[in-house]
């Protein structure tokens, strides 16, 4: 009799256990981010992972599969355990750790679709810049190769950029990003690359406190896909408590072709909204960040050809907020202009008339975020630039 009762218990725990974590993974159903035709990168701070301790494990391992990406890029693990224990409950996943005294870098991955993979870190020797030496993730993702950085940036400051003091925060933060762009020019110039993390600053600050200025004002090797978060509600942002947007995705120019093909997106994903104590449940209980994912189609349905001219347009003023002016220099001539935002949905089409070296646009009506300008000449050659609305 009392086997069978201690039989009868166990089962019992088993059925309640089953139907907890069933009722967990239907609880977050419909935030299902990444596809089967898609390459979707996630950048997360899972704060003081785990702040809550078995219970968050629970929940990131649930919230992870029903996002369904191909890698988290994450911040602020504290110990290796805790996240080989998060992989126990996820079948086919695996992960890298990278140690560090202010809580580790860390890499979630699907064994099912991301392969070959190697990882190291890079400035260790940096610490004002990097606090915490960015963590590097090498893979092969449908036999293309990729490159992600992850990385978590000097918090705090006073939101001005002191280029004259080396310690303040902003400019600890701008001086990590020359050196971000600085290493993948000298080692990765050819590749594609996501740079990405928690780097505590805003995109869409005024050039001159700007920590980003490197990335934002080199639009010919870069792209900040979340420009357009930045620039919109605030309840789209990463960090709802202060609220600010602080978790970016910036990819080089071998990927922007690619991401401007339809079914490529960025967005911030909203876990808090699937418990019923709202974000307040989410932050005691997981983070509080929200994760911020990319989705990338390789492959190119927008027209926008790997001969792509060498031919240069300047579009002035970049960033707008009402009026600006393209003028073309070179010898196409060309006859259709278009413009997409940052989904590849076609915004503005127009013809160009003939003997024309600038066109006047008006883009007061457009939201804030970032667009691609597409010229076209009558032999079919393209020019392809961007342009950010404020």
């Amino acid at each position: 009799m009392k086997i069978s009762l201690q039989i009868k218990r166990k089962i019992l725990l088993l059925s309640i256990l089953v139907f907890s974590f069933t009722t967990a993974f239907s609880q977050f159903d419909d935030l299902k981010f990444g596809t089967d035709s898609t390459l979707d990168v996630v950048t997360w701070n899972i704060e003081h992972f785990p702040k809550n301790g078995e219970t968050t494990i629970n929940f990131v391992a649930e919230l992870m599969i029903a996002i369904d990406a191909d890698v988290f890029a994450i911040q602020e693990v504290v110990a290796e355990q805790d996240l080989q224990q998060l992989v126990e409950l996820m079948p086919d996943w695996d992960y890298a750790y990278a140690y560090n005294q202010y809580a580790a870098l860390s890499f979630v991955y699907n064994t099912d679709s991301i392969s070959d993979v190697d990882f190291f870190e890079i400035y260790t020797n940096k610490s004002r810049e990097f606090p915490r030496s960015p963590f590097v993730m090498e893979f092969t993702f449908r036999a293309q190769q990729f490159m992600v950085i992850n990385n978590h940036l000097k918090c705090c400051g006073d939101q001005e950029l002191d280029m004259n003091d080396d310690w303040d925060e902003e400019k600890r933060r701008f001086d990590a990003c020359v050196l971000l762009d600085s290493y993948i020019e000298s080692n990765y110039p050819d590749s594609k690359v996501i740079i990405t993390g928690d780097l505590n600053d805003v995109l869409s600050d005024d050039f001159d406190d700007n920590v980003f200025e490197i990335f934002i004002a080199n639009d010919n090797d870069y792209l900040a896909t979340d420009l357009d978060i930045a620039y919109g509600d605030e309840s789209d942002w990463s960090y709802p408590s202060w609220p600010s947007h602080l978790d970016h995705l910036i990819i080089s120019n071998e990927l922007i072709d690619e991401y401007m093909s339809p079914g490529s997106i960025t967005q911030t994903i909203k876990p808090d909204e699937y418990f019923e104590g709202g974000f307040s449940e989410y932050d005691n209980n997981v983070t509080d960040h929200r994760p911020v994912g990319i989705r990338i189609k390789t492959e190119n349905h927008v027209g926008v050809p790997e001969t792509v001219t060498e031919q240069k347009i300047n579009i002035y003023p970049n960033p707008v907020e009402n009026k600006t002016t393209i003028w073309f220099y070179g010898a196409l001539v060309f006859s259709k202009l278009e413009i997409f935002d940052a989904h590849g949905k076609i915004k503005l089409q127009q013809f160009v008339g003939k003997n024309t070296d600038k066109i006047d646009l008006n883009l007061g009506d457009f939201d804030g975020g970032v667009y691609f300008v597409k010229l076209t000449s009558d032999e079919g050659n393209i020019v392809v630039s961007k342009i950010i609305v404020k």
